[in-house]
């Protein structure tokens, strides 16, 4: 039996569609491009530039078929009500709590990031203070209010836009001209000359893509912010086809200068190969202008992260699937408690982290620990979109006549994404670097699983 979903109070309809794609491309452009494309070029070469055009594709197929529900019914949290609307209430409860899980995991590598990032120009900071700084700022902006917070997410991501545009020019003089390499141009023989285009073969063509999708994952935030946008149904198709094509372009488009640049094989193990990129070539200026981009996207995607998570923690409340005190809402309009609850957990991430990371020598090797434990969380929401798209549509066929932005190859797509999700997580186990993640990843939705079933068998949280 299909439970209804509860509405929770509304919140000001306050953002504009501009913010709205901004937070969109916020949450899905960060230090899974900036810092997770050190491993997912390690595994794969060259051939990651394929890789990144495959996942897109079930990211179009993902976002259509999100698009259009949102389309008919927009609200705050929306995939999430789709799913216990048209799927389960289980599959709901999943995907709540995946997504306050998943931006935990990602708010936590996201400063943990940042702290990097501002360590190539001051060696010497002290992590500890710096990361306590950046989750209090994150804080305040987001217990300010929805439009403030919008307004910042805008101005995060239109800096980190910008200059990932002027990186990708920039990069384009290097191959053609030769600008900052002694008017050497460097062609495009670093594609091919050193092991080959698909270096990894079949197996780190798949590992590739674990990174890839938790790069990609994010971008739903379209439909949590859908319930705080006015005209939200002018606002989501514009959303959904601009956004999309500016992540293929500035992903595929910052990639490929990378691994054109400079040999794929020699790249910095540790940080970001877009900052070493240009470093190595000569061109420190260029280097220290992507480490402040990388920066502001480490500090935007975990602003996004808290956003959405803390949303989705204030309906879980609303529906006593979590504590009540995270359904309070602030004199702002804003759900307080929760933000402080998913800062807190960000925080007592961040101090773990610092913890494990003193007796870790390779921080490449933990942060793909860290960031992959995210990814299979991060895929329920997308799993739950494709298949609540299915019974949405043969509930709403009337309404789907007329419908001006289907999900083109309806069911076939969904089913192919699908798949190929599977897939990916059953490469996740295969490999070493990921498999851990994964496990940990799955053993967080399995309690979940069991709490629900437990707590609707004997009765909901106070």
């Amino acid at each position: 039996m299909k439970r209804k979903v509860k509405a929770s109070p509304a919140l000001r309809r306050s953002m504009t569609a501009g913010q709205m794609e901004m937070i969109s491309l916020g949450g899905a452009i960060g230090v899974g491009l900036f810092m997770g494309s050190t491993s997912t070029i390690k595994w794969t070469g060259p051939s990651v530039l394929l890789a990144y055009m495959f996942v897109g594709l079930i990211l179009y197929i993902v976002m259509r078929a999100l698009g259009e529900m949102i389309y008919i019914n927009p609200g705050t949290g929306s995939f999430a009500d789709y799913a216990t609307e048209y799927v389960h209430p289980l599959a709901g409860y999943l995907a709540k709590w995946a997504n306050v899980f998943e931006y935990i995991v990602v708010g936590m590598s996201e400063v943990v990031a940042a702290t990097q990032y501002l360590e190539y120009w001051w060696p010497h900071i002290n992590t500890f203070t710096v990361g306590v700084i950046i989750i209090v700022f994150l804080l305040a902006a987001n217990l300010a209010s929805a439009k403030a917070y919008g307004s910042l997410e805008f101005w995060f991501a239109m800096i980190k836009i910008i200059t990932i545009i002027m990186m990708i020019i920039l990069g384009l003089l290097v191959i053609f001209f030769g600008f900052g390499n002694g008017g050497h141009p460097t062609g495009f023989s670093n594609l091919w000359a050193h092991g080959g285009f698909f270096t990894g073969g079949f197996k780190g063509f798949f590992f590739s893509m674990s990174i890839i999708v938790g790069s990609y994952e994010g971008i739903e935030l379209l439909g949590i912010t859908a319930g705080e946008v006015a005209n939200p149904q002018k606002a989501i198709v514009k959303s959904v086809k601009s956004v999309l094509l500016r992540i293929l372009i500035f992903y595929v488009g910052a990639i490929f200068v990378i691994v054109t640049i400079y040999p794929w094989n020699k790249l910095s193990s540790i940080g970001s190969p877009f900052v070493s990129t240009f470093a190595k070539v000569g061109i420190t200026s260029a280097a220290s202008v992507i480490n402040f981009v990388v920066l502001t996207a480490a500090l935007s995607s975990a602003n996004s992260g808290i956003y959405s998570s803390s949303r989705m923690l204030f309906k879980l409340a609303h529906e006593k699937d979590a504590p009540k005190v995270f359904g309070r809402l602030s004199k702002r309009v804003v759900p307080d408690a929760a933000i402080l609850g998913i800062s807190g957990g960000i925080l007592i991430g961040f101090l773990l982290d610092i913890v494990f990371s003193a007796q870790n020598k390779s921080a490449s090797n933990l942060f793909v620990v860290v960031f992959s434990s995210s990814v299979l969380p991060g895929m329920i929401p997308w799993f739950v979109i494709l298949l609540a798209e299915l019974r949405f549509r043969k509930n709403n066929a009337i309404v789907m006549k007329d419908h001006p932005f289907k999900l083109p190859l309806y069911p076939f797509s969904n089913y192919f994404a699908m798949i190929v999700l599977v897939v990916i997580v059953g490469f996740m186990f295969v490999n070493p670097d990921t498999r851990i993640s994964v496990i940990v990843g799955a053993g967080v939705m399995i309690l979940a699983t069991v709490f629900y079933v437990v707590r609707h068998r004997h009765g909901r949280l106070d």
